[in-house]
């Protein structure tokens, strides 16, 4: 096998370690708490179904590789729960450290091309990006929501809280951002988001 190849299937393989990352949130309907690949996996496919909701035209392809690529650093750096605003402080320097470390299996090119996506992916400054993040706060609160807002309350999530978290979907998609105010206006009503 030339070095070439034989980086990529190490890469291969190392992200499939984000199948053991789970996450807070839960599967719909009271599943099992979901994992980092299923996430990513669901985000890139929402993407793909709504891309007619961004607020500007998009590159459908390069949305879904950052969906699919954005939680990989977790592998190292674990999980980061929306709401823990302790381990919120110490995520960017835990994720910086992954990527460096994930991403460097690759060959050169490749490494250099996931990077940047990445790197985009958390500015949130392009078109790609911005709807990239709206499908990022979508996909767990659609399953929050189908959940009776367990999780929400499990954390005693307050609504300033997911309000703040929410925002960045405004930027990506407004007609998105509508059905997530719906939806937290909802929970809000039922008790499982304190107001």
């Amino acid at each position: 096998m030339d070095e070439r190849l034989k980086k990529q299937i190490e890469f291969i393989l190392e992200i499939d370690k984000e199948k053991n990352i789970f996450r807070q949130t839960h599967l719909s309907n009271h599943g099992r708490n979901e994992n980092d690949a299923e996430h990513a996996w669901h985000m890139a496919l929402m993407a793909f179904l709504l891309k007619e909701y961004s607020n500007q035209p998009i590159d459908i392809a390069k949305v879904m590789v950052m969906c699919l690529i954005h939680d990989v650093v977790e592998i190292d750096a674990g999980d980061t729960y929306a709401y823990d605003a302790e381990n919120l402080k110490t995520q960017k320097q835990r994720e910086d450290a992954a990527k460096e470390r994930i991403y460097s299996l690759l060959p050169d090119d490749q490494k250099k091309l996931l990077i940047e996506l990445f790197d985009e992916f958390e500015s949130a400054q392009t078109a790609e990006s911005k709807f990239a993040h709206a499908m990022d706060n979508l996909q767990p609160l659609l399953l929050n929501n189908s959940n009776g807002g367990s999780d929400w309350k499990e954390h005693g999530v307050n609504s300033n809280q997911v309000y703040t978290r929410q925002s960045k979907t405004k930027e990506g998609s407004v007609k998105l951002f509508e059905l997530t105010d719906k939806i937290i206006k909802q929970n809000i009503e039922k008790g499982n988001i304190k107001s």
